[in-house]
């Protein structure tokens, strides 16, 4: 089976359950790491298309992966000429995203290989104890200084990284804006800025008491599958940080 991947999410995810021979090209997105949900170094292994429907065809694949938003004239042309396409949507869950990475790895012939990478999905990095103080607050500042909602994949990785959500409380949702003033004014314990508007980097946010603020690279929640367990890992260190930061009770 050829495989031709022209979304960058499904390329992260194609790489960990086909064998490379498999794989004709992936998305032009993911070698630049300004798009990439993967290694870049690994995504040169493999060719890339930039997305056209005579490139796709002249490469002759069983099997096309896109995501749902894949032009319908794109589509058609590739089912026109016998190329099967498969479209995937954004998991808002884990449990979306370990259907979705079974899914894949079921139409490239490899359901084995969903397994490992679905067991470092659910692995959870931070686990509250008995002793701990009450959970703090973060909220997430996008590009554009806009929150996630409520059932965005990355609330939920943030929850289960032992914060409550801010942004919820605030009475915000999903793509929300929240400026810098109301940042100040109502702020949370952590501050994880993913953007880089002037408010974002403003120098009075690290004058806020109390407000511990860090960076949380926006490539870990542009995609599901594989980034999961890294933004895990880097929540998780960051709920330790704030707790050895924070004063006793």
């Amino acid at each position: 089976m050829r495989i031709v991947s022209l979304n960058p999410c499904l390329d992260a995810l194609l790489v960990e359950v086909a064998q490379p021979h498999q794989i004709a090209a992936l998305s032009h997105y993911s070698r630049d790491a300004r798009s990439s949900s993967m290694d870049v170094e690994r995504a040169r292994e493999f060719a890339v298309t930039g997305g056209t429907a005579e490139e796709v065809i002249a490469l002759d694949p069983d099997l096309v992966l896109a995501g749902t938003f894949i032009a319908p004239t794109m589509q058609a042309a590739l089912e026109r000429a016998g190329i099967r396409v498969e479209t995937f949507g954004s998991p808002n869950s884990v449990d979306e995203s370990i259907a979705q990475l079974r899914r894949l790895a079921g139409l490239v012939g490899h359901p084995d290989q969903a397994q490992r990478l679905s067991d470092s999905i659910v692995k959870r990095f931070w686990l509250p104890t008995s002793e701990a103080q009450s959970d703090p607050s973060a909220l997430l500042w996008q590009a554009g200084e806009i929150v996630p909602g409520e059932r965005a994949l990355i609330t939920q990785l943030i929850e289960d990284s032992g914060f409550t959500n801010h942004a919820a409380a605030l009475g915000l949702a999903q793509a929300d804006r929240i400026s810098l003033e109301q940042v100040l004014a109502d702020p949370p314990d952590v501050l994880l800025v993913s953007g880089e508007s002037q408010g974002q980097a403003h120098p009075l946010l690290s004058t806020v008491t109390g407000m511990h603020v860090a960076y949380l690279d926006p490539r870990l929640f542009y995609c599901a599958g594989p980034s999961i367990p890294e933004a895990r890992r880097a929540l998780a260190k960051l709920r330790q940080t704030f707790e050895l930061e924070r004063p006793a009770p």
